[in-house]
């Protein structure tokens, strides 16, 4: 299980906003109760952070007097700004969460966020690679790790096949400690976001890789590795940062290929899933997303592509 998230805020100079031991609580609550991760923890508490600075110094030093009104005058600045609809979504959310739990927790009597409206955020579809690029790109991989020999390669074998394998995030495969993937089993258990548990498939050859990389992993093995499954190359838990340049890394050999990141190679498990005929809420619990609406984005990939052969095959496209 991941260890909560403390982080604390500390109370800002004088002259900024008065509230530092609010957002102090409110941070704790999002780490320890609602489980958010770190890096979600802290883009909540900047976006709140900036709200409260921008309250205070129109004289709003009192969260009780905070009105609609002068939420929509926060939105509107950072709007004439520049700041893209996306993130004035992000913000919108944030602000209506904070004022939700301040009224809970009896901060405020009312929640004056719930009619905070969110801009509309224009949905574009994830870059992803095709299934020859896939093929070419797992095919390189053992290929250079062959050449070079040593850890590295076999753990950056292992790496790739078992994020487009799995479809699993970065941080969850940072997570992953020895004995979470079966072999007998052909699975991987996954710690997803929320603490949430999955088991989700893995085939073949990302078991191999993995077999593989845990023949050589000893030679990497230090007092800090414990049981992490992957080790950077001092011994400890892989870090993200590291998972990211291995990706890259891989697919600047593939020229034909998007630099997608290894999230791309998330969606490219789920696309793929989807033109071989698996079903929407097979892929769903596989990707551990909470909404179905959140998987069906990888139908409009397929249908694309469908549509792109259809254009340039059919005689009378």
């Amino acid at each position: 299980m991941t260890k909560p998230i403390l982080t604390t805020v500390s109370s800002p100079p004088a002259g900024q906003h008065p509230w530092g031991a609010i957002v102090s609580r409110y941070s704790d609550y999002l780490g320890l109760q609602r489980g958010y991760s770190e890096h979600t923890v802290r883009a909540y508490v900047s976006d709140i952070t900036e709200l409260l600075v921008f309250l205070a110094a129109r004289g709003r030093t009192d969260l009780s007097a905070v009105g609609l009104p002068d939420l929509r005058r926060w939105l509107a600045a950072q709007q004439s700004n520049g700041a893209a609809a996306a993130t004035l979504a992000r913000r919108a959310g944030a602000a209506r969460g904070f004022f939700a739990w301040a009224r809970d927790n009896r901060f405020v009597p009312v929640d004056v966020a719930s009619g905070l409206k969110s801009p509309k955020v224009g949905r574009s579809l994830p870059q992803t690679i095709t299934q020859a690029d896939a093929r070419e790109l797992m095919d390189a991989a053992a290929a250079t790790a062959a050449e070079t020999g040593g850890p590295q390669g076999a753990r950056d074998v292992a790496i790739l096949e078992v994020l487009y394998g799995a479809g699993i995030r970065v941080g969850e495969l940072c997570g992953l400690d020895i004995g979470d993937i079966g072999a007998g089993s052909g699975t991987v258990r996954v710690l997803g976001k929320g603490d949430k548990e999955r088991v989700v498939p893995l085939g073949a050859p990302a078991i191999g890789a993995v077999d593989a990389w845990l023949g050589v992993r000893p030679q990497w093995v230090r007092p800090a590795s414990g049981r992490a499954m992957f080790l950077g190359v001092r011994g400890g838990r892989i870090d993200p940062a590291v998972v990211r340049r291995v990706v890259h890394a891989a697919l600047r050999a593939i020229p034909q290929a998007p630099d997608i990141g290894p999230h791309g190679l998330r969606h490219a498990m789920a696309t793929h899933l989807l033109e071989g005929g698996a079903d929407l809420r097979s892929v769903q619990e596989m990707l551990g997303h909470a909404s179905l609406a959140t998987t069906q984005i990888y139908t409009h990939i397929s249908d694309e592509r469908l549509r792109a052969a259809f254009r340039q095959a059919h005689p009378r496209a």
